[in-house]
């Protein structure tokens, strides 16, 4: 099954063209200089995906992958897994 954090690393790279090396779980948004409608655009994907409520104040250039990961998979069921399992990152098919 897909983890929350697997998603992060293929929608920053796939969609945000985010640079695969530069993506560390530690890594911040504003690190991997994603600019605030970006940021703003992660978290919608994210929330769409995997059926959670992220706080507009989650939408900081100073969240990390690991808590953005940590922040989703709170909120899944134990087992929980993405919405749309069809769905893809965004990008083209």
């Amino acid at each position: 099954m897909e983890t929350v954090s697997q998603y992060l690393v293929t929608l920053l790279v796939d969609k945000f063209d985010v640079d695969p090396d530069a993506v560390k779980p530690g890594s911040t948004l504003a690190e991997l200089e994603l600019d605030s409608l970006a940021v703003v655009e992660l978290l919608v994907t994210v929330q769409e995906r995997w059926g959670v409520e992220l706080d507009d104040g989650d939408a900081a250039a100073e969240l990390s992958i690991d808590h953005l990961a940590r922040l989703v998979a709170d909120q899944l069921p134990e087992g929980g897994g993405p919405v749309d399992a069809a769905a893809d990152t965004g990008t083209a098919r």
